[in-house]
């Protein structure tokens, strides 16, 4: 069968991707939007777009019979479903094909036994693949504790807890099902038991409909935030190692059997053939077809247990394409179209890192961020959606310059993919690239991956699930740039809107700012920035230079609306720094070798009707309000949830900010509200 016109089932990144591949293969494409992505680079690339009326996934991406109907319309006779909403929905999968379209997916019985967690792992124990045993939530008792509650429908941390405490788990079950019922329309549960650091590894495998079933590869997935995957790479570290040592020791174990080959001693298979071999067995035991991801726990021995089965193309396949040379999409349509797969099955070949860059802030408890997105420049990237074939950086984005984040989906902006030699390098790679990116907008955990890629632990490979409490998530979490460089970037954000006052008067824009014929009180320029507060900026213009309030050793070179140059003089010497600057509003940014910078610019006098009461708790966020953990008039303890939001697919909780009495509270259940919000006030006991 021949496909012509592929309709992507998604949204943002993965249904640019897929029309990546498509446009390679001379195929039609056909996307979907709901009203908050009419603007989305995915709807602009397609040839055709049909809309799904609504903004909720619920009301949109989640409408298994709209997608069909817009397929239909637009002339699609092949559905792809990216990840995520409907890609492991076995009714979907099936109403597809009973429209006489071509899914490009799994089998629909494949589908539905790796659809529930819970009978997947009894069918792979079966199948002889490792598993960790299920638990009945009646069951747990302090004893067996921390448990994980994971969500049977679906995968990318929602609907998934952690829970150390007896008397937390039925709150935590009803936060995951609610959670699990909004991601995946499917509110079941189920428990295990938690290893608390353990790696995450995964085997990609690829079959076709002639029986055959390829094991492609491993990534390792370890470093992860609430159960979400933020750093992948290919081949997994921890595989390396340990099928290092084994040969290590099998050499010396050759040696001491004169001479007899190493593969002779080798006290059985390797890690890598063992990890194949289980994700073989887990593919055949369902007549697998098309690409999937067996997914696994394991040990710094190299014992591991199967998790799950994604019946689907994962997020981080770009480094299995990397290091293998491959393009899985377009396998995937091959697959769906009945040709086989390629005789011989590929070779590993270097390093791939990739990193997925989320408008959230780490050092608020991952908190997501939402709003327009004015720059997204990554420096060095030689290929988007393609396989490099030399080192470099591949960028798969959703976003580009000018689109707007919204509340209703997930807060990732990209994904950067590293590819080199070795793994060294393509860290290093990764951590350079980002540091110098430009991403004007909204806050990203930029700095936190640049400081895990130069991390040593990461850098030895010693990665696990737990990598972000090991090594701290504050650290981790820091500013790139120091407190003293960020004042000299606001420096020259000050000398910079000098200079575009300048520019932009009608009369005397040639004139230096604030000449004076006699000495006067200096000019003054006020930022705050979201990390360090606020900032005073008092500069002069005098005859012997520049003289700034606070800096000894300053020179002007050039300031312009744009960019602004200075010769800092230390005590090792003159440097110069040259610093760019853009200006969105009253928002300025501020890139330098130093690092990144963003401030607001503050007003000469302050409106008393913009000043919030000490203890207001804003909304980080436009969401809605799901439920109240307090009343007005309520004694409430320092971190005691008040309320929580549900934005970006996620619950939030707005905790109390010290103990004291909820004076005021502003919302009810229900409720939509505004980033900026004020929904309670906490009168701390100081006040009292």
């Amino acid at each position: 069968m021949e496909i012509t016109n592929v309709l992507v089932a998604n949204r943002g990144e993965i249904a640019r991707r897929v029309f990546a591949t498509c446009r390679r293969m001379g195929i039609a494409t056909t996307a979907v939007y709901s009203d908050a992505d009419a603007g989305s680079p995915h709807v602009a690339e397609a040839d055709s777009a049909v809309r799904l009326p609504g903004n909720t996934p619920g009301e949109t991406y989640l409408r298994g019979e709209l997608i069909i109907e817009a397929a239909l319309a637009a002339g699609a006779d092949a559905i792809h479903p990216g990840y995520g909403f409907l890609s492991e929905n076995a009714g979907f999968a099936r109403s597809v094909q009973e429209a006489g379209l071509i899914w490009i997916g799994p089998p629909v019985e494949a589908i539905e036994q790796m659809g529930s967690k819970v009978e997947s792992k009894k069918l792979m124990d079966a199948a002889g693949v490792p598993v960790l045993r299920q638990l009945d939530p009646a069951e747990v008792t302090p004893e067996v504790l921390p448990v994980l509650i994971k969500a049977s429908a679906g995968g990318g941390g929602r609907g998934m807890r952690v829970v150390r405490e007896v008397a937390d788990l039925v709150p935590q079950l009803e936060a995951a099902q609610r959670e699990a019922e909004s991601a995946f329309g499917d509110p079941t549960v189920f428990c295990e038991r938690y290893l608390e650091t353990g790696r995450h590894i995964e085997v990609q495998v690829m079959a076709d409909t002639h029986g055959t079933v390829w094991a492609v590869g491993e990534r390792e997935c370890s470093i992860q935030r609430r159960h979400q995957k933020v750093v992948e790479e290919a081949p997994s570290p921890l595989v390396e190692r340990i099928d290092a040592t084994r040969a290590t020791g099998s050499a010396a174990a050759a040696e001491r059997n004169h001479g007899q080959p190493a593969d002779r001693v080798a006290d059985g298979p390797s890690m890598r053939e063992r990890l194949f071999t289980a994700a073989r067995l887990a593919a055949e035991a369902i007549g697998y077809e098309g690409a999937g991801t067996v997914e696994f726990l394991a040990d710094e021995k190299g014992d591991f247990f199967f998790l799950e089965m994604n019946t689907r193309l994962q997020v981080e396949h770009p480094v299995t394409e990397q290091v293998t040379g491959l393009d899985l999409v377009r396998l995937q349509l091959q697959v769906a179209a009945g040709r086989p797969l390629p005789a011989r099955r590929p070779g590993l070949r270097g390093h791939s890192i990739e990193v997925r860059l989320y408008a959230e802030d780490p050092a608020q408890d991952w908190q997501p961020q939402s709003g327009p997105v004015y720059r997204l420049d990554i420096p060095g990237v030689t290929g988007e959606f393609t396989v490099l074939t030399e080192p470099g950086i591949r960028l798969d984005t959703g976003v580009v310059d000018g689109s707007v984040v919204g509340v209703h989906y997930d807060p990732m902006l990209s994904k950067v993919i590293s590819y080199a030699e070795t793994r060294d390098e393509a860290a290093h790679l990764l951590a350079s690239a980002l540091q110098r990116a430009k991403i004007h907008g909204l806050v990203t955990n930029r700095d936190l991956l640049v400081r895990v890629l130069r991390h040593p632990a990461f850098l030895a490979g010693d990665t696990d699930t737990a990598f972000f409490g090991t090594h701290g998530l504050e650290t981790l979490s820091a500013p790139l740039i120091s407190a003293d460089d960020e004042r000299l970037s606001i420096v020259a954000a000050a000398l910079s809107d000098a200079a575009a006052n300048r520019a932009a008067a009608r009369t005397g824009a040639g004139l230096p700012s604030g000449w004076r014929n006699l000495p006067s009180q200096p000019q003054s320029k006020s930022y705050e920035s979201r990390i360090s507060g606020k900032h005073e900026i008092r500069y002069r213009r005098t005859r012997a230079g520049l003289a700034v309030d606070g800096f000894d050793g300053l020179e002007l070179i050039e300031a312009t609306p744009d960019s602004v140059t200075l010769t800092v003089t230390g005590a090792r010497g003159e440097v110069r720094r040259r610093f760019e600057i853009a200006r969105y509003g009253d928002l300025v940014t501020i890139d330098s070798a130093l690092g990144p910078v963003a401030v607001k610019r503050l007003p000469r006098f302050e409106d008393p009707a913009d000043q919030v009461a000490e203890g207001s708790l804003l909304a980080p966020m436009p969401g809605a309000v799901i439920r109240l953990g307090a009343q007005a008039g309520d004694r409430v303890e320092k971190g005691q949830p008040i309320l929580w939001l549900e934005a970006m697919k996620m619950e939030h909780t707005i905790a109390a900010p010290a103990a004291g009495v909820l004076a005021e509270l502003n919302v009810i259940a229900g409720q939509q509200v505004e980033v900026g919000a004020v929904l309670a006030v906490v009168h701390s006991e100081d006040q009292e």
